[in-house]
Order: structure tokens, then sequence, then C-alpha cells
């Protein structure tokens, strides 16, 4: 599951970065392998945390949205990812995925862009949480 993950988050960060958007079908492919992945008895993520980490990963995001920080695009993948990691993995995420964004922000101000892709710090932040929280206890 997590390598699809990082999969997906890598293609959504070359799209990203490329037309500074994010498909739709990448969010809903993240929901639906983690979704079925859990019918199927493959993912060790408990249901309720998936439907947590869904939430707090659309509720963070969804504030800086609404402030014109980060575009639709990115709050959706943030929910899908927070629904694949399951709570309370996704604090870790959002946590991470907040500050590699703020430095990807503020790189990109100080070279004059108007927007910054917000898919490669999601990339890179769940880079970090994997390397260093064991797949295992992401479940616990």
């Amino acid at each position: 599951m997590y390598f699809l993950l990082l999969a997906l988050l890598a293609v959504a960060s070359a799209v990203d970065l490329r037309r500074r958007e994010i498909p739709d079908w990448i969010p809903v492919v993240v929901l639906a392998a983690a979704v079925g992945a859990k019918a199927l008895g493959f993912h060790p993520v408990p249901a309720w945390q998936m439907a947590v980490g869904l939430v707090v990963g659309f509720a963070g995001p969804f504030a800086l949205f609404a402030l014109g920080g980060m575009g639709g695009g990115d709050v959706k993948l943030s929910a899908a990812v927070g629904a694949a990691l399951g709570f309370p993995a996704v604090l870790v995420f959002l946590g991470l995925f907040f500050v590699f964004g703020a430095g990807l922000s503020l790189a990109g101000r100080a070279l004059g862009a108007r927007e910054t892709a917000q898919a490669p710090a999601m990339f890179a932040a769940l880079l970090a949480l994997l390397a260093v929280v064991p797949l295992a206890s992401l479940a616990s």
C-alpha cells in the first residue's frame, strides 16, 4: 500500500510542478486503494483510524485553502493520504508536510514565483515519515 502511495505522490508531484494542478484521479485512486486494501485484509490500519485520518488530512489543509494558501487539489490529496495513513500517523505527516510546504513556498517566493506546487512537499513528508517510522507502527 505504501509503495503505491509513494508512486502516486511522485506522479502528483511531477504534474503539480508542471501544471500547478493535481488531477482528481490521483486522490481518488489513493483513497480507493486504501479502502480496497483494507477490505481485502491487506492494510493494517483499522477502519476507524482511516476515517479519522481522512478528516484530519482534510481539515488542516482546508483551513489553508480557505485562506488562499493552498489549492483544492492539495486538500483532496492530503485527505486521501490521511485516510491511507490513518490516525495518528496523519498528524506526523501533516506536520512534515506543512514544514516542507512552507520551505517550498518561501523558496518559491524568493525566486519570484506567485504559486508553489505543494505535492512535492507531500511526497517529501511521506518519504520522511516512512524513513523514520516502521510501517507496522503506523497501525498502532
